[in-house]
């Protein structure tokens, strides 16, 4: 028996086991929550007698006879002052990290009631955050600091929500406190587990599947295999290619390490493991002969497109490819003064968002309910309908809070399978990955082999480019076609020239399958041609702003897409707004780049919203998926500019198939234009009944939808001027180095149209800066002969410790450009764009040496080898 106190309360256990499982499972503690089990993130922090400490790695027996404090145990006052704090400066985004910053940051306050900024860094380097860049976090920790120590009374917070206007996120609070839910953070009655046999080789032949020992152990409920599958065992995100299996079958092949072989499901999940390595699977495995010839495993993009590569899907290799020619490249580079070619090779990279993927599946009626945290519900209610062979309506979808993304939540990963037990046993069941099965399973970033040149006339004005694109997709093309096509229109970047020559594979492997980042394949073709112009701008004689200043688009002028410039374009703006801190640097660099706004190359891309009276308040009723970017109070604020009423009028509905109406994914930095467009007509409606001297109490039941669908043209269009997406947001980003290398500061202007609340996208920006400076610098996806490697302790993700000023500033173009959605654009993909060629730049500018691949090479951000 073990005994200790928890938030003042003596409790005790006879079974020594994890102190962060005890205090969630036990106690229903769900504020400390389990982002990766190993000690590595910091997000079960707690207090042992008064110090933080990471739970995961103190049994029970450790904390005996000690005095534990959780999010739930911390003060009255505790709670009030940092919930306003983390609220006032924007430093809540997915909030899945935020309990566990604030319990160390009670601990730091313990110790330093007035702590300096290193102390902060220092005081909460043990925490990892993947949405904010650490920065708002840190000036919470501040105030909340000061507060304390002055006694400040909790300010009222008199913000009219207006767009333009510092307003507190509407889940702020409750992810702060850690009250929010969470999938994992739901318990049910008669709640079962179930975790999926993943394949031991990255490809083999499944020959046998026996269950037999398995189905005796007292916990296991059932096993199942793809013969349990009642519908179609093909599933995928673009359902006109749906080619990922829920199981793998007897008699097929595997086709990467994250393959699902068999579900099992149990009482107790701590027997998940015990149950699962009862399970025999026979494998005609990899041997020194022919069998080993006919299943060696396809490993990068250019094996798969070899002659004698076997087929990992029965169509081949090549999932996309992509062909674009505008004007004439080859007469372009041969007529250019100044020709640079370069090949450039970027790696596979990891999400690393802070909440494992979660799903809770329970029958309803003759269908399923499920609980889930992915990037849109309605693909999560599509897909696994195609899976049980039901009406999509039968399956019922609600979102929880989702504790991150960055496109790493919109391929099924948990949701199939959590519906697929609950519905064939007819009880509630649970599917959690641990942090090791989510490293495996998941699609990532493209790796990326890259031939790029670039071509410009003596004064540097650019001519032509050509370009070779190799995408490793992997196993499954979840998001890998539409990445390609990104990154081939985004490949001759923001600039005036018209000749272009891009072609681009998207290559099935045995890797993890590649799908939807953060930037979108846009993060690796930026990172090419912005070094390419680098060096074209040493052979004209002339920096590096000044070839990008000379070269950037402006309203007017056509995109190498053949786009028109819209007028609200500040592109130049951007690049004038850092100009000083870029030629005053000694050693620096400078990237500037567009994102598009929506799906768009003449694809279905539409954002509705239903807005409704009831009980006297407005209801905001949308699906769009908020993954930390926070579309809902983007969502309010949309809705007070068109309404002009009071914020506690206003309700901004969770995401559910039955009650909003779908707006499509969370993808292409879309919702804010999309949903806020389709918010803004809705709300437009309501208001005239309003200014009709109608009141709230009047409308009493009354529903308002509308939805707005952006015209695009196709990629491949003959128009002149084919209009490719709705709109693009720029940028423009310096990195300063000091004299020994390391980044001194990083200055950031966005042009990201009407900024609807400038705190929470200068978050927005800062997050993305730095998972950008991991990118260029730190962050590995460690795989060996296509087995992963990779553990959350070896990713190189940076902490608070490691991160540099960064000053962010909004610009605009000259006149008004009101436009949908009130001008916004989206900024969350475009913030993470200009980071890793801004600091390639530096370090070009610092010794004069190209560092064609990330990680970038030879800086002080590498780990030294130990000389033997």
């Amino acid at each position: 028996m073990y005994s200790f106190i928890v938030n003042g309360e003596t409790v005790s256990c006879e079974q020594d086991k994890s102190l962060m499982h005890f205090l969630r499972d036990e106690m229903r503690l769900t504020g400390t929550k389990n982002g990766c089990d190993s000690g590595s993130c910091g997000a079960c922090t707690v207090l042992i007698d008064g110090k933080a400490c990471k739970s995961c790695l103190f049994n029970l027996s450790k904390v005996e006879n000690k005095e534990i404090t959780t999010i739930e145990g911390i003060s009255s006052r505790q709670k009030d002052v940092f919930s306003y704090a983390f609220a006032k400066t924007g430093a809540v985004q997915c909030g899945y990290c935020i309990p566990g910053m604030v319990i160390s940051a009670v601990g730091l306050l313990k110790k330093k009631p007035e702590p300096s900024e290193k102390d902060i860094r220092k005081g909460i380097r043990g925490n990892i955050c993947r949405c904010t860049g650490y920065i708002k976090i840190i000036e919470a920790i501040q105030l909340a600091a000061q507060m304390l120590q002055k006694d400040t009374p909790i300010p009222d917070d008199n913000s009219n929500g207006h767009l333009g206007t510092d307003f507190h996120r509407l889940d702020a609070a409750e992810k702060t406190l850690g009250t929010g839910a969470y999938v994992d953070d739901i318990n049910l009655p008669n709640l079962l587990h179930a975790s999926a046999i993943r394949s031991a080789y990255p490809r083999a032949k499944v020959l046998k599947i026996d269950a037999t020992k398995a189905k005796e152990h007292p916990d296991c409920v059932a096993v199942f295999t793809a013969n349990d599958v009642p519908g179609n065992n093909k599933i995928g995100h673009l359902e006109f290619i749906s080619d990922w299996d829920v199981m793998i079958p007897e008699g097929e092949i595997t086709r990467y390490v994250g393959d699902a072989i068999a579900l099992v499901v149990a009482k107790n999940k701590d027997s998940l493991d015990q149950i699962k390595e009862q399970i025999d699977i026979t494998y005609e495995k990899l041997q020194l002969d022919i069998t080993y010839e006919k299943l060696q495993p396809v490993l990068s993009a250019e094996a798969g497109l070899a002659e004698d590569a076997p087929n990992i899907h029965p169509k081949g290799n090549t999932l996309s490819y992509e062909h674009l020619i505008r004007g004439e490249a080859d007469e372009g580079l041969a007529n250019s003064k100044y020709v640079v070619s370069q090949h450039y090779s970027v790696p596979i990279n990891e999400h690393a968002f802070m909440e494992p993927e979660c799903a809770i599946g329970q029958p309803e009626k003759d269908g399923v309910l499920l609980w889930t945290a992915g990037q849109g519900i309605y693909d999560e209610q599509r897909e696994c309908a195609r899976m049980l062979g039901l009406a999509p309506e039968k399956v019922h979808v609600q979102a929880k809070l989702i504790g991150g993304g960055f496109g790493g939540k919109e391929d099924m990963s948990v949701q199939h399978h959590a519906a697929l037990a609950a519905y064939l046993l007819q009880q509630p069941v649970k599917v959690l990955l641990t942090r090791d099965e989510s490293l495996m399973i998941h699609p990532k970033r493209h790796g990326m082999e890259m031939d790029f040149t670039t071509g410009c006339d003596e004064e540097g004005n650019l001519t032509a480019m050509k370009a070779v694109i190799k995408a490793d997709t992997g196993a499954y093309a979840s998001l890998g076609g539409p990445v390609l096509q990104r990154a081939c229109t985004h490949a001759a970047g923001p600039y005036k020239y018209k000749n272009i020559d891009i072609e681009g594979f998207a290559v099935y492997t045995n890797n993890p399958p590649a799908g939807a980042f953060r930037g979108f394949g846009v993060s690796q073709s930026a990172f090419a041609i912005e070094n390419n112009i680098n060096l074209l701008a040493d052979k004209v004689g002339i920096s590096p702003w000044e070839i990008r200043y000379k070269n950037a688009v402006a309203a007017g002028d056509v995109l190498p897409n053949g786009q028109l410039v819209s007028s609200n374009c500040a592109l130049k703006e951007s690049l004038l707004e850092v100009k000083e801190t870029y030629e005053q640097a000694e050693h620096a660099g400078i990237s500037c780049f567009f994102k598009n706004s929506g799906i768009g190359v003449g694809l279905p891309d539409t954002g509705r919203c239903i807005v409704s009276v009831e009980d006297e308040k407005v209801h905001i009723r949308t699906s769009a998926a908020d993954i930390g970017q926070g579309i809902a109070t983007v969502a309010a604020q949309v809705a007070l500019e068109a309404l002009n009423l009071s914020p506690d009028l206003i309700v901004v509905e969770g995401s559910d198939t039955r009650r909003t109406p779908d707006s499509e994914t969370t993808t292409a930095s879309r919702q804010s234009l999309f949903t806020g467009e389709a918010v803004r007509r809705a709300a437009q409606k309501l208001r005239i009944d309003l200014d009709m001297g109608y009141s709230l109490s009047d409308l009493e039941g009354q529903e308002y939808y509308d939805e707005f669908s952006a015209k695009t043209d196709a990629l491949h269009s003959d128009k002149k001027n084919p209009v490719s997406h709705a709109g693009y947001g720029y940028c423009s980003e310096v990195v300063e180095l000091d004299e020994k290398g390391k980044i001194a500061n990083i200055v950031a202007a966005y042009d990201i149209g009407q900024v609807v609340n400038p705190r929470a996208a200068e978050g927005q920006i800062e997050g993305g800066v730095v998972m950008g400076m991991g990118y260029a610098l730190t962050e590995q996806f460690l795989m060996e002969d296509g087995y992963v490697k990779a553990r959350y302790t070896n990713l190189g993700l940076l902490d608070a410790s490691k991160v540099p000023p960064i000053k962010t500033t909004f610009v605009k173009a000259p006149g008004l450009h009101e436009g949908l959605a009130y001008g916004i654009k989206g900024v969350g993909e475009l913030a993470t764009i200009p980071t890793a060629p801004a600091i390639s730049g530096a370090y070009y500018a610092f010794d004069g040496n190209l560092r064609p691949t990330l990680p970038i090479e030879d800086t002080p951000y590498q780990k030294k080898k130990r000389k033997k």
